[in-house]
């Protein structure tokens, strides 16, 4: 699975989605296999056994990555960041879990790639939104395992959509000043 899916993609909206890969999947099914294998093969109580697979169960949930969704709206000039985790809600009993960041979409400045150490499992890759007050906040919580081809297209996706791939206004007129400003300065240097 790629970095995130284009759910919608209109002039005007773009929605991007990421769900849990395969990987985070696995890793659910093996962790919660050891639990059950646990329970099935011990000679120990059932109420031993149920804490087995209650356990693994538990830290395979925990391991599971978020549900992600990124909404950039130019008709509301926002962006919205959410995030699902099943750990949370299952923890604060339905109640959290949650998480959003609402953003001025005029205040962003940049879109990057930047690679991230993955503890034990090698080099990942998140998109980052970079915002004029200085701010920087990732599209998704975790990396993408592997090559960056995948991020690097998310990345200019929103560029492309932000318009960050042409050049703004304010940036030709500081061009123009500043050859204007050259070229009496060249102009000096001949009479000399």
């Amino acid at each position: 699975m790629g970095y995130m899916t284009v759910e919608l993609h209109t002039p005007s909206l773009l929605h991007l989605k990421r769900l849990p890969g395969i990987r985070s999947w696995s890793l659910l099914v093996g962790i919660a296999s050891v639990g059950l294998a646990a329970a099935y093969y011990s000679s120990d109580s059932w109420l031993w056994k149920l804490f087995y697979v209650t356990g693994c169960c538990f830290v395979a949930i925990q391991n599971l990555e978020d549900w992600e969704e990124a909404i950039f709206d130019k008709s509301k000039g926002q962006v919205l960041l959410k995030s699902f985790n099943l750990y949370t809600k299952i923890l604060t009993l339905w109640r959290k879990g949650h998480e959003q960041v609402v953003a001025e979409l005029r205040h962003i400045q940049d879109v990057s790639v930047e690679e991230e150490k993955v503890r034990y499992l090698g080099k990942g890759y998140l998109v980052v939104l970079r915002f004029a007050t200085g701010f920087s906040h990732p599209l998704t919580q975790s990396a993408t395992l592997g090559g960056r081809s995948d991020a690097d297209v998310v990345a200019g996706l929103l560029k492309r959509f932000l318009g960050l791939d042409k050049q703004r206004p304010w940036e030709e007129e500081v061009e123009s000043s500043d050859s204007e400003r050259d070229e009496p300065e060249e102009e000096e240097e001949e009479e000399h």
